[in-house]
């Protein structure tokens, strides 16, 4: 297994080792013992998956109680990742890093807590997996604008199609003048 830094710090791409022959492939996308030793010390609680068509924006969503980690990656199809520094403190608040990952490359997006999290789907039928940290809480979770002015994320597609509640996402200046950003 391998890792890549990104220039936000605690935010890594995951490169697993994977085993390819004439009937397919092997790979542990998840081994506690390993990713302890690339100092990812969390412990998941709950897995997710999702399905979206082409130009599906799904994010920037996060949770403030219990923050959670997200460790992602792609099973069907490609996926512009991104994830966003929301942490006040951070040297590198409001800046977002971003990656197209596939079924075929098989890289995976580890965001600890303090990050929102989005991505797009850049083919029909994409699937999402992502591991969290905490339980979905419904009353503690937000979101950031897609494509908020000051993060300035470059989406590669124009025309995005959107939730409801996505579309109506505060911006991150909005969110962290309310208390709840005081988490963090």
């Amino acid at each position: 297994m391998k890792i890549e830094k990104t220039h936000i710090q605690d935010l890594i791409i995951i490169t697993p080792n994977v085993f390819e022959d004439e009937r397919g492939f092997f790979m542990e996308s998840y081994k506690k013992d390993d990713f302890e030793k690339l100092g990812i010390k969390n412990e998941f609680v709950q897995d997710n998956h999702s399905k979206s068509k082409k130009n599906i924006v799904r994010g920037l969503h996060f949770q403030w109680e219990k923050p959670m980690a997200k460790l992602m990656r792609v099973t069907a199809g490609e996926a512009f990742v991104v994830a966003v520094d929301i942490r006040k403190k951070s040297k590198t608040f409001g800046k977002w890093h971003g990656i197209t990952i596939s079924a075929e490359n098989k890289l995976q997006v580890f965001a600890p807590a303090g990050f929102a999290r989005g991505f797009c789907s850049l083919v029909d039928d994409t699937e999402v997996q992502y591991k969290c940290t905490a339980l979905y809480n419904k009353e503690a979770e937000s979101g950031i604008l897609y494509n908020d002015p000051f993060i300035g994320i470059e989406w590669p597609l124009s025309n995005p199609d959107l939730s409801e509640k996505d579309a109506h996402a505060m911006t991150l200046s909005e969110w962290a003048k309310k208390k709840e950003s005081d988490y963090f």
